[in-house]
């Protein structure tokens, strides 16, 4: 935790009944487990015990009730996803809720929350649910994973760059897509419709911006275009209304899984709704027409 000489400590109680279990103090702690860990405590400023769940809801929508992070979704702390899945479950709802109430997008729209997110939750509560399992597990083999295997091979993996690359997008949940959405179309290099857009960072004075997640402060739709664009996207942009961003084509763009002269609309929070490599100007306007998409008029 932030602060010198600050810690969380996580443990399980066993044979204990409910009445037992809730009375507990940091008193009945063992003192053999702290002095195992080679700690010293000086003050305890919370104690609480809790019972881990692992359950994702049938549904996040029921006509005009939606349910977001802990009433959608709950696990166990581990890997510390709670917070960050319920954040990104408010921001997906948000925007979407924003719109459609505002009249610039059709209903339909506000199915893809559940859709978008509702395969996230059970994949994450799957995975903390293993992950639990095997950390509190009684098994022979349980502990000796705990005990020998996860103390040598974790730290040698976590030097390897793409060990903590996978760790941190994991953990980031950068790596979340949403591929599957009925909001997702369309593919242009490596990148496809549902995927987070890839950041990039610019010299300002050949692009304009430091990034290219500068313009994503809007929470708009808006089409980015690496490279040159055309006068037909061009001018469906200016007939729509829709931000239109240009950024001059360098290498680190390709090895992001870009492709030149390429259209990404990009959603209000930063993911991509559809992506062309042909940039065709018809099939932009198809997109926006078949969801109803209109961007927020200029202020």
């Amino acid at each position: 935790m932030k602060g010198d000489g600050r810690a969380r400590l996580v443990g399980w109680v066993r044979q204990a009944s409910e009445t037992q279990h809730d009375s507990l103090e940091w008193k009945d702690v063992s003192r053999s487990v702290i002095e195992h860990l080679g700690i010293d405590v000086k003050r305890v400023n919370w104690f609480s015990t809790y019972h881990v769940h692992h359950r994702v809801a049938v549904h996040f929508r029921a006509g005009r009730t939606f349910l977001l992070g802990d009433a959608a979704h709950i696990h166990s702390p581990v890997g510390g996803q709670g917070m960050n899945t319920g954040i990104g479950d408010a921001v997906n709802l948000a925007w979407k809720l924003a719109a459609v109430l505002q009249g610039r997008a059709g209903h339909q729209l506000l199915d893809t929350f559940e859709t978008e997110r509702i395969a996230f939750a059970k994949r994450l509560v799957a995975t903390t649910d293993r992950i639990f399992q095997l950390v509190t597990s009684d098994g022979r083999l349980a502990r000796f994973v705990r005990l020998h295997v996860v103390p040598r091979v974790l730290p040698t993996l976590a030097r390897l760059n793409a060990t903590r690359r996978f760790m941190f997008r994991t953990a980031s949940q950068t790596a979340i897509d949403y591929r599957p959405s009925n909001l997702s179309s369309g593919v242009a290099g490596k990148i496809r419709g549902g995927d987070r857009l890839p950041w990039l960072k610019f010299d300002p004075t050949s692009a304009g911006h430091p990034d290219n997640f500068a313009p994503l402060v809007s929470l708009d739709w808006q089409l980015h275009v690496y490279g040159d664009v055309t006068p037909a996207i061009s001018s469906v942009c200016k007939a729509t209304g829709l931000p239109l961003h240009t950024f001059p084509w360098q290498d680190a763009m390709r090895s992001a899984g870009l492709v030149r002269n390429a259209v990404y609309l990009i959603r209000p929070d930063g993911y991509v709704g559809f992506a062309d490599r042909d940039a065709n100007a018809a099939n932009l306007q198809q997109y926006l027409n078949d969801r109803k998409l209109r961007p927020r008029a200029p202020s």
